[in-house]
């Protein structure tokens, strides 16, 4: 007799900690400009708009290549296709270490987000092939963490290696993308190796509790309309296209306030390294959002109260940010306004597999998140042109307080439509 928690407990413990590790790498790969333009710009001569225009280039060719990497996925496989994504992100970190003109470092951090295209959105694939819908909430919440842990270790990993500067003869910020890019590489390696597919390629489980496994998700995914495997009608899916709309405000504001936190913390006066252990203070409080509005949304009939209410609280903290002219006080709301930003971003990415799976869910899932990352390429160019224009490093907040309020308010017609579609095709199949 196969026991439901102590088989979730054992996949979980098995396959989330290594996947968080992987996205903890990612983020801080993704991430680490927010540090090494504190030196850089200097460095290349570039402005503060030139260089949040070549930082955001990874969000047009992760947008380009997101839906196809997320294919390859499906066909290939976890092992073979997150392994190659690892390896080739790792690759073009390193050389980012040797940027010597604005030109090289634009065409590298494009690269940078071809090679990590279809990570987030093929582990949330992975993980409706492994975890019934119960639990998805939770364990994206989980794996999630990783993103908060590595900005808290981000932080102060990269004031620390900006204060290497003239090691060896390497500037502080090429140390910033040496020492965040090797780490890719290895674990990369260590995927091919480690890491399996799917259940039924599993040695760690049982034949009977794959068996179980297997019944349970086709017992779930059985309701679903004909056409929630196709890849290509999950495209043009009126329910995905809204939720990427939606979701756009999301990696917006968090890509806003992320990005340009460090320079924030830096107008304080404070030192390099001090900044680094400043922003590990938000990260705390994201990841420990991350694990509760989840477990409580997963327990919940409706969602959609753990998506918008914390989402207007973080808008509501952005605001407040952007008004009081206090930095004990701005520091404190921008904490709690990047917990109300992380939060509910979990929760959204349950709804897809409600009505999404196979092809159709791996499709659905990276165009989501495709789509949506836009938001960070209009962050990280929006952002330092207000404060170009306004000549305040804290102005921006306003802007990222507004779409995220905006998304939120989106997020209520997502939810009742797919309702709708979900009440009108049970009602269909009593019908039948």
């Amino acid at each position: 007799m196969v026991s439901e928690r102590e088989l979730i407990s054992k996949i979980t413990w098995r396959l989330m900690p290594f996947l968080g590790i992987l996205y903890l790498i990612a983020y801080i790969d993704r991430q680490n400009v927010s540090f090494a333009k504190l030196q850089m710009v200097g460095d290349l001569g570039m402005s503060e708009y030139a260089y949040g225009l070549g930082a955001s280039l990874f969000f047009i060719g992760y947008f380009l290549f997101e839906v196809p990497s997320n294919l390859f996925l499906n066909r290939l496989g976890a092992r073979i296709w997150f392994a190659r994504i690892l390896v080739s992100w790792g690759i073009v970190t390193i050389a980012l270490a040797y940027t010597q003109n604005a030109t090289m470092f634009y065409i590298l951090r494009f690269l940078l987000g071809v090679c990590e295209a279809g990570f987030f959105p093929g582990v949330l694939y992975l993980l409706t092939l492994w975890f019934p819908a119960d639990y998805r909430g939770r364990m994206v919440g989980l794996f999630m963490i990783f993103s908060a842990l590595a900005n808290a270790v981000g932080a102060p990993l990269g004031g620390m290696l900006l204060d290497l500067d003239g090691l060896y003869g390497y500037a502080g910020w090429e140390w910033v993308f040496l020492a965040t890019g090797v780490p890719a590489v290895l674990a990369g390696i260590v995927t091919f190796f480690c890491l399996p597919d799917n259940p039924d390629k599993a040695s760690f489980l049982s034949t009977d509790e794959r068996s179980w496994l297997h019944n349970r998700l086709e017992s779930e995914n059985a309701g679903m309309d004909k056409n929630a495997e196709n890849g290509f009608k999950a495209l043009v899916d009126p329910r995905v296209m809204l939720m990427a709309l939606c979701y756009v405000a999301f990696p917006l504001a968090a890509y806003g306030l992320s990005y340009w936190l460090p320079t924030i913390v830096h107008g304080f006066g404070v030192t390099n390294t001090v900044n680094g252990f400043l922003n590990i203070i938000p990260w705390i409080l994201v990841a420990t959002a991350l694990y509760a509005v989840p477990a409580m949304a997963d327990k919940a009939a409706s969602k959609t109260p753990y998506i918008v209410i914390p989402a207007f609280i973080g808008a509501a903290c952005l605001l407040l940010s952007a008004l009081i002219p206090n930095n004990t006080l701005q520091f404190a709301f921008l904490c709690i306004a990047a917990a109300g930003i992380f939060a509910p971003q979990p929760v959204f990415w349950s709804l897809p597999s409600r009505f999404l799976k196979g092809a159709g869910a791996a499709a659905g899932l990276a165009a989501i998140n495709s789509v949506g990352n836009l938001g960070g390429f209009v962050a990280q160019n929006v952002v330092p042109w207000i404060k170009d224009a306004t000549g305040s490093t804290i102005a921006p907040m306003i802007f990222l307080a507004v779409c995220l309020a905006a998304g939120a308010l989106l997020v209520f017609v997502v939810t009742q439509l797919i309702a709708r579609k979900d009440h009108a095709h049970t009602d269909g199949a009593l019908r039948t």
